[in-house]
């Protein structure tokens, strides 16, 4: 069962929350995740390519962080690294394919124990089930944009509608009428939106229609300035966005009313697409209007809902005494480099969103430019529930960030890898160290290393490395690398590898 909360039943909301005894001093948790959502569609992230109105009232009732980076960026290691406050090669979930040991630790477990109530609703795509959570309702696999089914214990069910729509649905009936009103909760609100397929919801068919998006200045990127990897990956919009990508065709998933609605809306564009008989770079330029538009579309139904959510809380009484949090699995390239898709340690998908709302602790306005990681999560999960995190958690908690202090001996490094190769898109495995003003990456199965300098080359389209007058900042930064991979225990990979050619959809094609 699932309810969409009309203005009557959040007043009556209301009444039921606030007859219910709360613990003022342990707050409620609600982690907003959503998939692929880059800084640069967030409007409280300065976004030249839409508005993001419910998002940016967390940030602006609360703190934004602006450099929040990922250890791994890809979507099943980014949940692992969240759930246990361990990197991938600690947590066993070193890419996508692999299955999740949830019988290890991690930060649900740790919270029942200390009496939290956990729930989560949504994508989950960690193939295992969910453990250490009382309620549980979540995507199977990637799960489609209409009509998904979704995993329950011991059964699986089926919805119609609009995905991200039935995901608010889910947690607002369980807020509502599912928790024990007695205990503080923490819920893990997990949207599949914005990642590919990028199918809109019918109320956000039309949005952009008259609009040209701007064009990144990267977007016809050579990578003349890099090391060989960027070259020969599988993840450009010239050439690797199939027909479901750009919506030539419905989504399959879709019932006949739904496809009779898309048609009425999809054809017509369809139809001057293929009587422009575009080619080369006007062709690019029209697959990255197709692409983007449809992507921020899938935002757009993401902050509509996150508006849902935030308006029960603030009806029911419930905002006072809860945490929301707001992240994404990982960044994306909207455009930039040529590309769709993330992996790499590249900025635009190494940054991740971070956005908190904790009224009376959190100043409102307030933004943190402390370095900070999706491995820092599960520390910060159990401090805020007033448990002591376990010593083997290689994050550190945010709440004194939160709280407006940053500890003096806090990160100024932050250590990367990323596993997945050969794989979808054929991005080489790296790892590095990003700091402040540097970045330096190694594909360690070619030897191959790239330097940035992030101030004078934020694009990252020319490599220092090889340059003289870096010479110390690399010895520096080859020093901070070892030293981190000591730190975090991380081993060789010694797993075999490539070669790698991506299809005509950027998935691979082995050689033998």
């Amino acid at each position: 069962m699932y309810i969409r909360l009309t203005p009557l039943l959040l007043v009556l909301a209301v009444g039921a929350c606030n007859t219910a005894p709360q613990e003022a001093e342990r707050p409620n948790i609600i982690f907003i995740f959503t998939d692929d959502h880059t800084t640069r569609a967030l409007s409280a992230y300065g976004s030249q390519v839409n508005e993001t109105p419910h998002l940016d009232r967390i940030a602006e009732e609360g703190m934004r962080f602006d450099q929040c980076l990922v250890t791994n960026s890809i979507c099943a290691p980014s949940r692992a690294v969240i759930l246990t406050g361990k990197h991938s090669h600690l947590n066993g979930q070193l890419t996508n394919g692999q299955l999740f040991d949830g019988a290890q630790q991690t930060f649900p477990k740790l919270l029942q124990q200390a009496g939290y109530q956990t729930g989560i609703v949504g994508k989950w795509h960690l193939r295992s089930q969910p453990t250490g959570f009382d309620y549980w309702q979540v995507l199977i696999g990637q799960g489609p944009y209409y009509n998904p089914r979704f995993l329950v214990p011991n059964d699986t069910v089926r919805m119609e509608g609009y995905t991200t729509d039935i995901i608010t649905d889910l947690a607002l009936d369980w807020l509502q009428t599912g928790r024990d009103t007695e205990r503080p909760f923490m819920l893990m609100y997990q949207h599949k939106a914005p990642h590919r397929g990028w199918h809109p919801g019918p109320d956000h068919f039309e949005m952009y229609a008259d609009r040209e998006i701007p064009e990144p200045p990267t977007l016809f990127d050579d990578y003349s300035g890099r090391a060989s990897p960027a070259a020969e990956q599988g993840m450009t919009i010239a050439r690797h966005l199939n027909v479901n990508d750009l919506k030539l065709v419905p989504p399959s998933s879709m019932n006949e009313a739904q496809v009779a609605r898309w048609r009425e809306v999809y054809d017509p564009r369809n139809e001057e697409f293929h009587a422009a008989g575009l080619e080369g770079d006007d062709l690019t330029r029209w697959k990255y209007q197709r692409y983007i538009k449809e992507y921020l579309r899938t935002v757009a139904g993401v902050d509509d809902n996150v508006g849902r959510l935030l308006d029960y809380l603030d009806a029911s009484g419930l905002a006072e005494n809860t945490v929301v949090i707001y992240s994404s699995d990982q960044g994306w390239y909207i455009g930039e480099h040529g590309w769709y898709d993330k992996r790499w340690m590249y900025e635009e998908s190494l940054l991740t969103p971070l956005l908190v709302r904790w009224p009376g602790q959190v100043e409102a306005g307030s933004v943190s430019s402390a370095m900070v990681s999706n491995l820092d999560f599960a520390a910060t999960f159990l401090d805020l529930a007033g448990v002591e995190p376990p010593a083997d958690l290689q994050g550190r908690s945010l709440k004194p960030i939160f709280l407006g202090e940053v500890p003096e001996d806090w990160r100024t490094s932050h250590y990367y890898h990323y596993y997945e190769y050969p794989g979808y898109h054929c991005v080489e495995r790296h790892y590095g160290i990003r700091t402040a003003t540097h970045k330096l990456i190694h594909f360690y199965t070619r030897d191959e290393w790239e330097l940035f300098d992030l101030q004078a080359d934020p694009m990252e389209l020319n490599s220092v490395y090889a340059d003289a007058a870096y010479a110390d900042i690399v010895t520096e930064l080859k020093e901070e690398l070892a030293r981190l991979r000591i730190q975090y225990a991380v081993p060789e990979d010694e797993r075999p590898t490539g070669p790698c050619i991506p299809d005509e959809r950027g998935a691979p094609i082995r050689n033998s």
